[in-house]
C-alpha cells in the first residue's frame, strides 16, 4: 500500500467517528472539520501531486466551510452524506453489470487469478456476476434506509429542518448510530461472510482471510482507477504476471 493509499485509508477511516462525535454533541466545528475530511479524500490525489487547483479547491472547501460552522446549518450535510457515499458505491457497482460490462467483483477475481475475465470459469463467473449484484442491491437498500432515517430524525433531521413534523420521528442519535457505525458494520458483516461462503464453495484459491487481503491490496492504485471508473479491461489483466487456474 503506497502513501497516497494509505492516507486515503485513515482519512476515510476517521470520517465516521468525526460524524458521530459531531452528531451527539451537536458540535458544528466537528461537523465542519468531517465535511474537510470527505473534500480531502475526493481531493488526495491531485493534492498529493501539489496541483495548484486541487489545493486552491481545498483552501475554498475550508474557507467554506468556516462559514458554515457559523451557521445553524453545519449539521445539515452530514444528515445526507452517508446516502451519498452509499448511493456513489451502489453505483459503482450496479453500472458494472450493464452489457457488454466485466462486473466489478468478476474483474477482481480475474486480476487476482491474473487472468483476463473472458477465461473466468463460467461457475465463478457466475458467482462473481451474481455477487455484484448483491452488492448493489444491498447498498441500494442501505442508501434509502440512511435517507429515510435522516429524513425523520428529531432535532435537526431534514424535515425538521423546514419546520415539517415527520411522520415517525427517531432521535439524531439513533440516526447517527445506524448512518455512521451500524452502516458499516453491516458491509464489514457482509463482506466477511462472503469470504468464508466463497472459500467453502471454491476451496484451495486463498491461504487465509489476510492472504485474501493481501492480494486486493497488491492490486495496485492503476487496477482500482480502471475497475472504480468501468474502464475497458486491457488484454493484460496484470503485465508479466503469471498465469493461474482461473477456478477453484
Amino acid at each position: 500500500m503506497n502513501a497516497t493509499s494509505l492516507a486515503r485509508l485513515l482519512l476515510a477511516l476517521a470520517y465516521p467517528w468525526l460524524a458521530h462525535a459531531a452528531s451527539l454533541r451537536h458540535d458544528p466545528v466537528l461537523a465542519a472539520i468531517a465535511l474537510g475530511d470527505v473534500a480531502a479524500i475526493v481531493l488526495l490525489d491531485p493534492l498529493w501531486r501539489l496541483r495548484p487547483w486541487a489545493w486552491g479547491a481545498m483552501a475554498l472547501a475550508a474557507a467554506a466551510l468556516a462559514g458554515l460552522a457559523r451557521t445553524p446549518y453545519a449539521l445539515l450535510p452530514l444528515m445526507v452524506m452517508p446516502s451519498i457515499i452509499v448511493a456513489l458505491v451502489a453505483w459503482t457497482f450496479g453500472r458494472t453489470l450493464r452489457a457488454g460490462h466485466v462486473p466489478l467483483i468478476t474483474r477482481i477475481m480475474s486480476a487476482i487469478d491474473h487472468v483476463h475475465p473472458r477465461d473466468v470459469a463460467p461457475e465463478l463467473l457466475a458467482y462473481t456476476r451474481g455477487l455484484t449484484c448483491l452488492w448493489a442491491v444491498v447498498l441500494t437498500l442501505l442508501c434509502i434506509a440512511d435517507l429515510a432515517l435522516a429524513v425523520c430524525a428529531v432535532p435537526g433531521g431534514l424535515l425538521d429542518s423546514l419546520g415539517i413534523a415527520p411522520p415517525i420521528a427517531i432521535s439524531r442519535e439513533a440516526w447517527s448510530w445506524f448512518a455512521n457505525g451500524l452502516n458499516y458494520g453491516l458491509v464489514g458483516g457482509l463482506f466477511v461472510g462472503e469470504y468464508f461462503y466463497r472459500v467453502r464453495r471454491f476451496p484451495g484459491r486463498y491461504t487465509s482471510f489476510f492472504d485474501f487481503l493481501r492480494k486486493m491490496a497488491g492490486l495496485g492504485p492503476a487496477f482500482w482507477r480502471g475497475a472504480i471508473h468501468d474502464s475497458p479491461v486491457p488484454d493484460r489483466t496484470m503485465d508479466e504476471a503469471p498465469r493461474a487456474a482461473p477456478h477453484g
